[in-house]
């Protein structure tokens, strides 16, 4: 990104560990995406002091966020609601803080924001520069439809929507008067993709810092650019279904089955030896709780090849929902020795409930 003049404020929905944080951001501002406030409060533990909140805001979750700006935090916060920017701006009063905010732009993804074009952005913007208490910080937008195409030139085209949608929002505010001094985007397939960014002002890829089967159908990478895996062990064979059982099902390793999209024979994921070298055909046709059966695309597989406690190591289809069946990480080198011990955030939520909140939940509303 510093080679096309765009700043990068990495996602760390996937890794969420500050020890891979600290490499992400290694030369640069230190500034981060993340999806949840408890990801917040642990990264602002770690010293990132410059936080995106990249899900859209309720006002029910401002006491936490002013909790986190009290303790020296840069939070951004993103809406699409004027009623969420109403609600921000009388708890803002009420605590006496302020919040920044940023209006979130649907490039064709269809899931949150405005169209560029709506009449709602120009009301949304004024609303919030006309409030005591909200700072407008500019519009913010993610190419998340780019998971649904195949090739670097068809999510080359996405690209090209992602940015165009996001800088006519900036430039529509900019024409009514309004200060629009960020202007972001960004997926890990799009910011391997664009050859343009003529405009934005950051990019905010994640899961490139680990990359899955996912990514490797949408071709954003190689199957050698995976660094994410599980270490599994076979447990037993079945002849009758001519499968390998192994100790890791849908707890280990997800019930994500994207990589099935564009390519063949993946499953729940791809298996290669404990080096991390495929078998070929081999792959996890199905998973319980805490079982897998491994199944082979050319036939049964050779059962003398795989004995009782031989390791494999599983190529997830998902990192972000993998790894999060996982309290740390550990680290290895190319001849498979562990150097080190990653910790990493898990939970969604975890904040203490208040008073009030426990009174709504006992009484079931």
């Amino acid at each position: 990104m510093a080679e096309k003049g765009i700043s990068l404020r990495p996602h760390l929905k996937t890794a969420k560990s500050i020890d891979v944080a600290r490499r992400a951001t290694e030369g640069h501002s230190g500034a981060i995406t993340v999806s949840t406030l408890a990801e917040a409060r642990y990264f602002a533990l770690g010293g990132f002091s410059d936080i995106l909140y990249a899900v859209g805001m309720v006002p029910d979750k401002a006491a936490e966020v002013a909790s986190l700006q009290n303790q020296g935090t840069t939070m951004t916060l993103i809406t699409d609601s004027l009623a969420c920017v109403t609600g921000l701006a009388n708890k803002a009063g009420q605590m006496k803080c302020h919040f920044r905010l940023m209006i979130e732009i649907d490039c064709g993804g269809l899931r949150g924001g405005l169209d560029p074009e709506a009449p709602e952005l120009i009301t949304l913007a004024q609303a919030i520069a006309q409030s005591p208490y909200l700072t407008l910080a500019g519009v913010m937008t993610h190419g998340g439809h780019s998971y649904g195409v195949r090739g670097l030139e068809k999510v080359r085209d996405i690209a090209v929507e992602e940015r165009l949608a996001v800088t006519r929002a900036a430039q529509r505010l900019r024409a009514a008067g309004i200060p629009c001094p960020v202007v972001s985007a960004g997926s890990t397939p799009t910011a391997v993709a664009a050859d343009d960014f003529e405009g934005l002002t950051e990019m905010r890829p994640g899961v490139y810092m680990f990359n899955d089967l996912d990514q490797v159908g949408i071709e954003s990478c190689q199957v050698a650019d995976l660094a994410l895996s599980v270490i599994c062990s076979v447990i037993g064979h079945n002849p009758r279904s001519g499968r390998i059982l192994i100790d890791a099902g849908a707890l280990a390793l997800s019930k994500d089955t994207g990589g099935q999209r564009f390519l063949r024979d993946v499953g729940y994921g791809r298996v290669c030896d404990a080096r991390g070298r495929q078998f070929d055909g081999l792959f996890v046709s199905e998973v319980h709780q805490e079982h897998g059966l491994v199944a082979s695309a050319s036939g049964r597989p050779d059962f003398d090849r795989f004995p009782i406690g031989m390791k494999l190591r599983i190529l997830p289809n998902h990192a972000c929902i993998t790894a999060a069946g996982y309290g740390h990480y550990w680290v290895t080198n190319r001849r498979g020795e562990i150097e080190a011990r990653w910790d990493r955030l898990n939970g969604w939520w975890d904040a203490p409930l208040t008073g009030s909140e426990r009174v709504k939940l006992s009484a079931g509303s």
